[in-house]
């Protein structure tokens, strides 16, 4: 479809869907696993990649196809794909580049979840990361690259340390060894951050965040900025730049250009992989995404508020939130995302891990839940849920601390959260 240059507001409420004369006004569920065609030629066009159109869900829908434009439009990518979590979304964007005796290079401040994956379930694949410290030094980063890395990752607001990443550091970086960066932008969105315009060749989405908004439906997004010259680096991605077996010998740069890597995740990652978002996610998500430019700075407004007052409480032993001026990232969040970083706030209290469970356990509004991110003001202890597979010593590298409480600051009314969480502290 062909981009219109709107604003972010109007992309949100009109991107993607664009009906034509007599066509649904509000964007279709296409809830079918298959597509009809008159000619057996023409299905065999599109099984060659030489045509356009739907065949089978699992690789392509009308509907995910319409959700997954807007959230590139909003990115100012070239392409994008939905899958069915985060998870999926940030696997997918290394293994469609890398493989068995590969390396990655990955921020250590990054989700649990994701420095799992990396870590155990890629390195049983053979594909080996080394976690670096995101504020070292150029240089002492740099150490860590070796002839076979084929990415760098990092979270442009890292999940829960709030660790805000300094993307143009990394994209220099990447570059300089010939390897694009991946930058997962759930916690920014494209509403606050688009990493793209900083040097980012690649973005993920866990779109079951801020993007769906209210803890419906799990899914996860990848967008291409089409930036990254995969041909200059043809030794380093040959899944690429030579022929596809699997495919009838097709070279995706060759044949889709700018949108080859999409174009491989696709047709290739998501063929044999099958992690495809359900039509009705998508559309439930395009729902979420339709107030995402509404939602997201009332998110950060009340999570500036409650930042500052937890910040003058005695009981509250620190209180991490870019948005507080005395905030180590405050700069880098000034300088990345100046209209507001995110609603999520970490601090931990005087009286230790211990107190934490106890504080949680007296709240009425915040609920205990293992998400984060939706309208709802929700609440987690990351080292006994989310990060529980870590230990104190690993918690600390990823720059989480064993006494952190994760507070996701909802759109209710703030001075109620606020009573939430002052009677929650002093009963």
């Amino acid at each position: 479809m062909e981009k219109r240059n709107h604003h972010p507001e109007t992309v949100c409420i009109q991107g993607g869907w664009n009906p034509g004369n007599g066509e649904p006004r509000v964007l279709p569920i296409y809830q079918s696993t298959t597509f009809k065609y008159s000619s057996s030629e023409q299905m065999g066009r599109l099984f060659d990649l030489e045509e356009d159109g739907y065949f089978y869900t699992r690789l392509a829908n009308p509907t995910n196809d319409a959700v997954a434009e807007k959230i590139c439009e909003l990115e100012g990518g070239v392409a994008a794909m939905l899958t069915s979590s985060g998870q999926a979304a940030n696997y997918f964007a290394v293994f469609n580049i890398c493989s068995a005796g590969d390396h990655i290079v990955s921020a250590a401040t990054i989700y649990g979840g994701t420095s799992n994956l990396f870590t155990v379930t890629m390195k049983k694949q053979g594909i080996d990361v080394t976690l670096v410290d995101p504020d070292a030094p150029e240089e002492e980063i740099e150490k860590a690259f070796r002839p076979n890395t084929k990415a760098v990752f990092g979270e442009t607001i890292a999940n829960p340390a709030l660790v805000v990443l300094d993307i143009e550091k990394f994209a220099r970086l990447a570059h300089k060894h010939g390897v694009p960066l991946i930058v997962d932008n759930t916690f920014a969105t494209p509403i606050n951050c688009r990493p793209f315009e900083w040097g980012a060749d690649i973005v993920t989405h866990s779109t079951t965040k801020y993007m769906d908004g209210h803890a419906l439906t799990v899914g996860g997004c990848i967008v291409d900025s089409g930036n990254f010259d995969w041909n200059a680096h043809a030794e380093k991605f040959p899944g690429l730049t030579t022929p596809d077996d699997s495919y009838h010998g097709v070279v995706y740069t060759e044949k889709f250009g700018k949108k080859a890597y999409i174009t491989k995740a696709t047709a290739q990652m998501m063929r044999d992989l099958g992690s495809i978002q359900a039509p009705m996610n998508a559309f439930l998500l395009n729902i979420g995404l339709e107030t995402l430019h509404l939602r997201v700075p009332r998110h950060c407004e009340n999570a500036q508020k409650v930042a500052e007052w937890l910040s003058a409480r005695e009981d509250v032993a620190w209180v991490n939130y870019p948005g507080l001026k005395d905030n180590k990232y405050h700069a880098l969040a000034e300088k990345y995302m100046p209209s507001g970083s995110c609603g999520v706030i970490s601090f931990g209290l005087k009286g230790g891990r211990e107190a934490a469970g106890v504080f949680m356990d007296r709240l009425k509004l915040a609920a205990i839940v293992t998400h984060v991110a939706d309208a709802r003001t929700c609440v987690l202890h990351p080292a006994s849920h989310t990060q529980r597979q870590l230990s104190d010593e690993q918690l600390v590298e990823a720059g989480v601390d064993p006494s952190l409480i994760r507070l996701s600051v909802g759109i209710e009314n703030v001075d109620d959260i606020i009573e939430d969480l002052r009677q929650a502290l002093e009963q």
